[in-house]
Parts: C-alpha cells; sequence; structure tokens
C-alpha cells in the first residue's frame, strides 16, 4: 500500500544525490514537460514530495466518484499512460506550496520523474541504488500500470517483510550503505532529516514529511492504508516492519499503532 510512496520519494532523494535531478525547487515540467499548460505547471518537486501541489484531488477511498477511485479503474484497465493522463486533466485548486492535500496520484508523478530522469525505469533505478546492496534477503517486484510501463508510485512493491525492514535500517543510516567494507551514501547527506520532518505549508505546520509520516519526537513512519507501516525512531535506534490487514480503511477498530509505537520507544533505553 501506501508505504510505496516512501519509496518513491527515496528515489527522487537518490536522483538528486546523483545529479539527475539538479534541485528539489527545479519544476517538474523541466522533466515532464507533457505536464506543460496544465495544473502541475508551476508546481516543483519539493511541492510533490510534500502534497502541497495545490492541484485539486479527492482522495476519499470510499467514494465511487473519487479521484483515487478513478485512478485504481486506470489501474486495473492496464491502459499505457492512464494514470498520467488523468492526472493532466486535473484543476487547479490552489497556488502552489500553499495547501497540503493528500493525493495518491502525485506519486505516480514522482515516479514517472524518477524514471524521465534518471532514463531506467523506476524498479531498476531501486535495484540499482538500494535493492542489490542492502542484504535483501529476496527480490521484489512492483506493480505496473501497463505492461512494460511505469511502476505505480503509490502502491504495488511486493517484498518480504524483513527486507521493508532492512529499508528502514537504510532510512535510520541517513540513506548511506556499509558493502564490503566501504562506506557509500546513496541520498544527500541531511535528506532524511528534512524527509521525516513536519513541513511549514502555507504558514502552517503538516504532520507530513517528504512522503514520510512524523511521529512522536523524531521517529517518523512509512504508512500504508490497512495497517501496513515501517516505523523508524532514530533517538532509540529502532526499526520496526509490521504488515496488517485491517478490515476497512476508514472508522476501523483494533490497535492503536501510534500508540504501540510510542509505547515501544518508551520501553527502550536512549541510545
Amino acid at each position: 500500500m501506501s508505504v510505496v510512496k516512501s519509496v518513491t520519494a527515496t528515489l527522487i532523494g537518490a536522483a538528486i544525490h546523483d545529479g539527475h535531478i539538479n534541485s528539489i525547487d527545479d519544476p517538474i515540467v523541466n522533466y515532464l514537460p507533457r505536464f506543460k499548460g496544465t495544473a502541475y505547471d508551476g508546481v516543483t518537486v519539493k511541492h510533490l514530495l510534500q502534497m502541497s501541489s495545490g492541484v485539486a484531488w479527492n482522495e476519499t477511498y470510499t467514494d465511487p466518484a473519487s479521484d483515487r477511485r478513478r485512478m485504481l479503474e486506470a489501474q486495473l484497465n492496464q491502459q499505457p499512460g492512464a494514470i498520467l493522463d488523468l492526472m493532466a486533466a486535473l484543476p487547479r485548486a490552489a497556488k502552489p506550496g500553499t495547501v497540503w492535500n493528500y493525493s495518491t496520484g502525485e506519486t505516480q508523478l514522482a515516479g514517472a520523474l524518477v524514471q524521465v530522469a534518471t532514463g531506467k525505469p523506476v524498479a531498476w533505478y531501486l535495484s540499482e541504488k538500494i535493492w542489490s546492496k542492502l542484504g535483501m534477503q529476496a527480490d521484489a517486484n512492483w506493480w505496473l500500470q501497463s505492461p512494460d510501463g511505469l511502476e505505480i508510485g503509490g502502491s504495488g512493491l511486493s517484498a518480504t517483510l524483513r527486507d521493508y525492514a532492512r529499508l528502514g535500517l537504510f532510512w535510520l543510516n541517513d540513506g548511506v550503505i556499509e558493502l564490503d567494507g566501504n562506506t557509500q551514501r546513496v541520498l544527500p547527506e541531511g535528506w532524511m532529516k528534512a524527509a521525516r520532518s513536519r513541513q511549514l505549508i502555507g504558514g502552517k505546520t503538516v504532520d507530513y514529511g517528504y512522503m514520510l509520516w512524523p511521529l512522536h519526537g523524531n521517529s517518523y513512519a512509512a504508512e500504508g492504508i490497512f495497517g501496513q507501516y515501517v516505523f523508524v525512531d532514530p533517538d532509540k535506534q529502532l526499526v520496526v516492519a509490521m504488515w496488517s490487514a485491517q478490515a476497512k480503511p476508514l472508522n476501523r477498530a483494533g490497535l492503536d499503532e501510534y500508540a504501540f509505537f510510542k509505547a515501544l520507544s518508551e520501553f527502550l533505553p536512549k541510545i
């Protein structure tokens, strides 16, 4: 589920570190010219990461007419370019950088940005930069929008639970990998601190980073709608990967995951 949003955002950080993307403040149309003249003209890479594009989007999962459901239908239809066509037709609702609005659709633009900037499929870039070097126990696979098409930027990366925990360790280590005695930095220095921090958008502090959710203290999590988490607490050197299968997307009963993570952090001594 949406844990994958955080993976896609991480690959944008890697592309900036590699020089494929010049700056987080670059307009996305520099890399995705098909969006010139659309509501995304004037939106920067940072706006995309913050979900502050100002482009109208209805994420309501239980509304059959919502943009999120339209995106899911496009995914299931497996038509090349259908999701990006949907995104290009959206209207503007606010000036970029002034309003936060959670949009799964924008993770598809984020994936397209990675693909175009690096010149590689998103999954290949993930494999090259992280998966093949992090001691993963198994190959992963990623849902495509169509045969040989673009990866789904906001979901559909299937991997083992322990490998997702290894990804959490990568975040904990600020995007640095130790490989055969060599230290390799994959993300810009300080990227994870910025990515996990609450953002100031339109004069308001928002509980969202670069497609990560800040929690208590310096902790943060990648989250999926039905109870999937990769939780990281830098103060306690703690990583938790947890898969769940909640019965419904809203008003679900059961475990308060945030309370659980906070209690776990408080139980452990500070390192």
